[in-house]
């Protein structure tokens, strides 16, 4: 076991730097950034010069080649030239460009873009001593924010959305576990039942149903239109209150005291809840169909034992083998939020943080965020194949 272990921690060491590497890539090479716009502005009005150009996209390290900037941002150097024994080696080795040139070109559409062509001003390795860097992130040091917290450390700004997100995923998933395998046995040893059909036909209308729909639907039901009646109402958004607010036969709320946040937690909740529950229920249900009919549970009811003892010790313990994967990968959820349920509640959690550094071009917060995910993901993989030795004695790693 502690073989297997060693070999894939060594592979989940590569698997994280082919993921850091693609996200990096994907991610500057997208269109957009924060040199969007200042084009159009170097034409209008307000006239941007070139030296503000090549002083924002310095800020920005945007003049440096991109497998450089990878690396000060995976490991913090090249800070400068190597010097060995009083000797500087590469000082003079060009890694970006300050002023590129640039020229239009009709494209295969006939619409005009900019594209470089040459370089004017080279950046070379001796130009990076006194510019700040991070020490990188596999050291945990994620640089600094470009908008949402303009250069303020990127971790300050996780660390104040991690637990907004950890209190909404942590509970929903609780409660989706504690629903959906209940349901799902319930509705497989009950198959073709009444109860069974209409399980069924929620679960399928759970499931299709998109979850930026259902979180709409949930604010028009509980929020405004009992508010408009003079309705006991929820909170359509956010954590918490600014300021007190009265509900009909409930009272005046205080902000930001437990009554209000359990308030403002309730639809968000509710809405991850019941969408997991939907798809959960359903596999746990043709995972529990599968392992009932397989011949030792036939021989375990041919022996006599009562029919709770088949379903939890014979038949539920196989059937939970695929569903572990399901439920353990929710692990990275736990720090990467649910995108569409926060940003359509304003919840100020990790979910919406990605969504506003995509929207904003603030890569850093956006990099931290995909590259802390991967790694939760690879440890959840871990996980999960260790949890299969646990449920199944029959599973061994050599």
């Amino acid at each position: 076991m502690l073989g297997y272990i060693a070999r894939r921690l060594v592979q989940m060491v590569g698997v994280v730097l082919i993921s850091a590497v693609a996200t990096y890539a994907l991610l500057n090479l997208a269109p957009g950034g924060p040199m969007t716009g200042l084009r159009q502005q170097q034409q209008g009005r307000n006239r941007i010069t070139a030296a503000d150009i090549a002083r924002i996209r310095a800020y920005y390290e945007l003049d440096l080649y991109l497998p450089v900037r990878f690396s000060r941002w995976l490991i913090g150097h090249p800070r400068g030239p190597i010097t060995v024994g009083g000797t500087e080696w590469f000082a003079n080795t060009p890694i970006g460009c300050r002023q590129p040139i640039e020229k239009n070109v009709r494209n295969e559409k006939g619409k005009i873009e900019t594209k470089v062509v040459g370089c004017n001003e080279n950046v070379y390795l001796r130009d990076l001593e006194g510019r700040k860097v991070s020490r990188g992130i596999l050291l945990g040091d994620f640089g600094a924010s470009w908008k949402l917290l303009r250069d303020r450390p990127v971790s300050d700004l996780i660390m104040s959305r991690l637990p907004k997100t950890i209190e909404l995923i942590g509970l929903s998933t609780l409660l989706s576990l504690l629903l959906g395998i209940p349901l799902g046995i319930y509705s497989a040893v009950k198959q073709y039942s009444r109860f069974d059909y209409i399980f069924t036909s929620l679960a399928f209308l759970g499931s299709a149903m998109p979850t930026f729909f259902f979180g709409i639907l949930m604010i028009l039901v509980f929020s405004i239109l009992p508010k408009s009646a003079g309705l006991p109402y929820l909170p359509p958004g956010s954590a918490s209150a600014v300021r007190e607010y009265v509900v009909p036969l409930i009272g005046t709320i205080q902000p930001d005291t437990i009554a209000d946040r359990l308030m403002h937690l309730v639809l968000p909740v509710i809405t991850l809840t019941i969408v997991s529950v939907a798809s959960w229920s359903r596999f746990i249900r043709a995972s529990m169909l599968e392992v009932l009919r397989q011949d030792y549970v036939r021989t375990a009811r041919a022996k006599g034992l009562k029919e709770k003892l088949v379903i939890l010790k014979h038949a539920l313990r196989n059937a939970l083998i695929p569903f572990v994967t399901i439920v353990v990968f929710s692990i990275p959820s736990l720090f990467g939020g649910a995108i569409i349920t926060e940003t359509i509640f304003s919840w100020p959690g990790m979910g919406r943080l990605y969504f506003l550094a995509l929207g904003d071009s603030d890569f850093p917060v956006a990099m931290a965020i995909l590259f802390i995910t991967a790694v939760l993901t690879v440890i959840a993989t871990l996980i999960r194949d260790l949890v299969y030795t646990l449920i199944d004695p029959r599973i061994r790693y050599s």
